[in-house]
């Protein structure tokens, strides 16, 4: 089942770009077509030209890709029901924030600027026919331990990216979580002030 065979447009307030329309985050993934690598340099490109501040560019990336150590570790260190769907993804990407520079002093925008990265990489992926969910639900301590991470590089979420795959072989409540409406609060709920 490719992804353009399950609707899931949101029905917007505003006119926004297609792509960000389009864009949400399945957990049926495709477990057998490797990642397409140009589509996989493509989302990695946008995420390297997100706006940083100063450009510190203060992120790295573990880019695992199915069927390697690298990926049975990720995917080992992720929490609850992630393991039950996330390690068929053709990739799974580590985002880390550097949160010091090599001075030692702090970077206060670094969560703020991976943030962005991550966001200009979901949404270059999800133009090229790609499917990304981002997760929090994993061991960032396990990771950082298995690649040996220095102290001031966190790993924050865990992507995974690929194929979007058969509804069917994901367990009934992710299933019925794949289908369901898409909503959002209205935009009015998200504004401290509109002056």
């Amino acid at each position: 089942m490719g992804a353009a065979t399950l609707d899931r447009i949101a029905t917007t307030d505003h006119p926004v770009l297609d792509v960000l329309a389009g864009r949400w985050s399945p957990r049926a993934y495709d477990a057998e077509t490797p990642i397409d690598e140009a589509k996989l340099a493509s989302a990695l490109e946008a995420a390297r030209w997100a706006p940083s501040a100063m450009n510190l560019q203060p992120w790295k990336f573990i880019v695992a890709r199915r069927g390697t150590a690298e990926h049975a570790a990720v995917s080992e260190a992720l929490l609850g029901f992630n393991q039950a769907w996330a390690p068929a993804a053709g990739v799974l990407i580590v985002a880390i924030a550097v949160t010091h520079d090599d001075a030692g002093n702090e970077i206060p925008t670094a969560l703020y600027d991976l943030g962005q990265a991550m966001a200009h990489l979901s949404v270059q992926a999800h133009h090229d026919g790609l499917v990304v969910h981002q997760m929090a639900g994993f061991d960032p301590a396990a990771v950082a331990q298995h690649f040996g991470l220095a102290a001031n590089e966190r790993p924050f979420t865990v992507t995974a990216l690929g194929e979007f795959g058969d509804l069917e072989a994901l367990p009934e409540p992710l299933r019925e979580r794949e289908t369901a409406p898409r909503t959002r609060r209205p935009i009015a709920e998200s504004l401290a002030a509109n002056a």
